[in-house]
């Protein structure tokens, strides 16, 4: 299953400057999404983060991976209209930075859910490179 910008904006409450999905690629209702994101120097972040040197806080690498996780759990029909929130992030690692005309490559994969408490792995690739990985949890409210 796949999804455009529209639908994306249709799950989530993100709006710019925070949406950080552009497309779904590949999703699993419930179990697994894999998504994309373009990185463009045109982003807020790249101002001062670090002005001459562009990087992608790593922290937005991890809200764009929670992002497409959020996806698949909002994507089951019981889980319409609620809200996906960070719960925690356990064994983050950046391997390479993330530089504008960069194209990410989203994937979460759901390994649990206890009630309204789940967990899930996240990695981002560029080019098939890893440029971020860990363990994330999340609260559906």
């Amino acid at each position: 299953m796949e999804l455009n910008i529209d639908e994306i904006r249709e799950s989530l409450p993100h709006r710019y400057p925070f949406l950080l999905v552009d497309r779904i690629t590949d999703m699993e209702p419930g179990v697994s999404a894999r998504g994309i994101k373009c990185v463009s120097a045109n982003e807020m972040q790249f101002v001062g983060h670090f002005p001459g040197k562009s990087i992608m806080p790593g922290v937005l690498i991890m809200e764009a991976l929670a992002q497409t996780g959020a996806i698949a759990i909002l994507s089951q029909p019981e889980n319409k209209g609620k809200l996906v929130v960070f719960g925690g992030i356990k064994d983050c690692r950046f391997k390479r930075p993330v530089v504008p005309g960069d194209v990410l490559d989203l994937s979460c994969q759901i390994t649990g859910q206890r009630g309204n408490v789940g967990f899930g792995k996240a990695i981002a690739t560029v080019e098939g490179e890893v440029a971020a990985m860990g363990s994330i949890s999340f609260a559906i409210v």
